[in-house]
């Protein structure tokens, strides 16, 4: 089972850095994301592929009409937070306002039910599974926010590597995390982000092959060779930002061509959910 998920958000959204954290600051950077999201759009149409998208509210709230289009085309839109921020630095109640603020701005473009749901840089952390709570109370049935490795920013280290359900006294919420696999004797991500970017095409194409369950998470910025390099990067985050460009693109096209991917509805539909773990909490 192969998932493909693209995250929408623009080339300047990166995290844990100050240059890039608030609205103040995106608005001082060109947009990007029309040219690389509709080069996207078109070639899983080329190639006939499925997709889910996770998108920012902020993103459709300022760029409605790329919203419209990822629906008109058919693909499923789930919310990926309003503002990026990370849930780990939010209270209980600054997460559900900004879940809410998400939800409805994507429903009220696309007029259709928001069930699915990632956070910003997989942000929920055994410390904050609160927000579990919080997402079942406003209508997401299925979440892809557990990054089951070590990770700069969220991570739950040998958390579940497959999909699980979270349960609580009120609800069940289906969980499709992060796949990953031992890679020098480490759990890496190999499927997605800079973790795409860095590592060879036969690795990744090794490692899909030998997997029961494949989550993808890409986002337009990973195939634009042109994006600016922004000012005070450290050399990691810099590295991390930018490493692979040149050939996440081609990377991308071999991967769609080789395997077949499908959506979370389809991948919901097809998975024994009585079969999965169970995570109380």
């Amino acid at each position: 089972m192969n998932i493909l998920t693209i995250d929408i958000e623009d080339w300047f959204h990166l995290l844990d850095f100050a240059g890039t954290k608030e609205e103040k600051n995106w608005l001082s950077f060109e947009s990007r994301l029309e040219t690389n999201l509709y080069n996207l759009l078109d070639l899983l149409a080329n190639k006939k592929t499925p997709a889910t998208f996770f998108c920012l509210g902020w993103i459709a709230s300022k760029y409605p009409h790329l919203i419209k289009e990822v629906s008109r085309r058919g693909y499923e839109i789930g919310s990926h937070s309003n503002m990026h921020g990370l849930i780990y630095e939010m209270t209980e109640k600054e997460f559900s306002n900004d879940l809410y603020i998400s939800i409805d701005t994507i429903e009220q473009l696309i007029g259709k039910k928001v069930i699915y749901y990632r956070a910003p840089g997989f942000s929920i952390k055994r410390n904050n599974l609160w927000a579990i709570d919080i997402l079942t109370q406003q209508g997401i049935i299925a979440d892809s926010s557990i990054f089951p490795a070590t990770r700069a920013h969220g991570g739950i280290s040998g958390f579940y590597n497959k999909p699980f359900t979270f349960h609580n006294k009120h609800s069940v919420l289906k969980e499709l995390p992060i796949s990953t696999s031992n890679i020098f004797f480490k759990n890496y991500a190999f499927s997605g982000g800079g973790y795409f970017r860095f590592f060879p095409y036969n690795l990744i194409k090794h490692y899909t092959l030998n997997s029961n369950y494949v989550m993808t998470y890409f986002h337009p910025r990973d195939f634009d060779t042109n994006q600016p390099i922004i000012k005070g990067l450290n050399p990691i985050k810099k590295f991390k930002a930018y490493f692979g460009l040149n050939s996440a693109l081609q990377k991308f096209e071999y991967y769609i061509t080789d395997f077949k991917f499908i959506n979370i509805s389809e991948a919901i539909n097809q998975i024994d959910w009585k079969k999965q773990p169970i995570c109380h909490i």
